[in-house]
């Protein structure tokens, strides 16, 4: 089977809820790919005052972006940082947390189940038979115990995935983005963008990946990957000499946080495979359009795939596609907030 079908896959798996501050729709679709590498996480009660929303775009596979919809939301929960209120230090931490415990031989089972790399009936993983032995090893984390198998060298997959994610608590909204994934929020009909793509050729990027030893070729990242920071992807991040965030490839989050005020209508977060053939402007327009006479946000999530979706195989419109609409609720926005954006971005 190669990259494309014969036919594209347009069954979409969509949901919708929400509370009394927002409600939100999602969809994905896997199109004309072989394989449906996307992710997503949808908590809009994460706790009592907190939502959380993310989409993942996995490369080489689709494990690693099941991993981070799987854990990353429960690593920044978990956080000291989070129970202290700091937002963005947890959500930064529980980035890089993901390259951490996808090592070892649990981040390698775990990578395995989720890649549907194992034989079920007979408990076999790439022909390795393979028993948990906690009990008697040290753990170098309460929540992620290390544990002794064949795998225990293993320094993390070769298969990655983008990640942006919104969290949302009162009228404070705090995106944080690697790759090129992108979150983007309609303010009175003006797309803001509350993320940017991470790619090879910006000039931050570049210097990045130069520093650490790599270089750009045809615009991609030691000549294969058309990223410059995602989760996964081990092997661009080998440099012992060197940080977690100025390796070839960094998981490193760009965070961007907000007021929410009463101008602020809607967000998107949405895979690339949607931003390959509209503007942040566009995709406003055309959610807002949807709005007049559709309240299923799911539904106007797989309008937008439909709209989006190539007549044939090749190019633009042929990726797999994943889009969560959020809207928020007028009550929750009308507490006397300005709008104005506190200067709080980091990378």
């Amino acid at each position: 089977m190669g990259v494309y079908l014969s036919a594209p896959r347009i069954e979409k798996a969509s949901e919708d809820g929400g509370n009394s501050r927002l409600k939100y729709g999602l969809s994905s679709m896997q199109g004309w790919r072989s394989t449906m590498e996307d992710a997503h996480a949808a908590y809009p009660d994460l706790d009592d005052s907190t939502s959380f929303f993310g989409v993942y775009d996995g490369h080489g596979g689709k494990a690693v972006s099941k991993f981070c919809a799987k854990y990353l939301h429960q690593q920044f929960i978990k956080h000291e940082a989070y129970l202290a209120g700091d937002l963005s230090t947890a959500i930064q931490k529980a980035f890089f947390r993901m390259d951490e415990m996808m090592r070892g031989q649990k981040g390698w089972r775990e990578l395995a189940i989720l890649g549907d790399r194992i034989d079920r009936v007979s408990g076999t993983i790439e022909g390795l038979i393979w028993s948990s032995r906690n009990g008697e090893t040290k753990d170098h984390d309460d929540d992620w115990p290390f544990e002794e198998g064949p795998h225990s060298d293993f320094y993390g997959p070769n298969s990655g995935s983008t990640a942006c994610v919104a969290v949302i608590r009162n009228n404070l909204l705090i995106v944080a983005n690697a790759g090129d994934s992108r979150c983007v929020m309609s303010r009175n009909g003006q797309a803001l963008d509350m993320s940017k793509d991470h790619k090879p050729d910006l000039e931050v990027e570049k210097e990045r990946i130069q520093k650490a030893g790599g270089f750009i070729q045809c615009g991609r990242v030691n000549g294969t990957l058309n990223l410059a920071r995602a989760i996964g992807d081990a092997e661009l991040k080998q440099n012992k000499f060197l940080p977690a965030e100025k390796q070839i490839l960094s998981a490193e989050p760009d965070i961007k946080t907000v007021e929410l005020c009463d101008d602020d209508e809607f967000l998107v977060l949405a895979c690339d495979g949607i931003w390959d053939c509209m503007s942040s402007q566009q995709l406003v327009d055309f959610v807002r359009e949807k709005l007049k006479t559709e309240t299923k946000l799911s539904l106007i999530c797989e309008s937008v795939f439909d709209k989006c979706l190539a007549p044939s195989a090749g190019g633009e419109g042929c990726d797999n596609m994943t889009m969560i609409l959020v809207q928020f609720t007028r009550s929750h926005l009308s507490n006397g907030s300005t709008g104005e954006e506190p200067d709080t971005s980091s990378s």
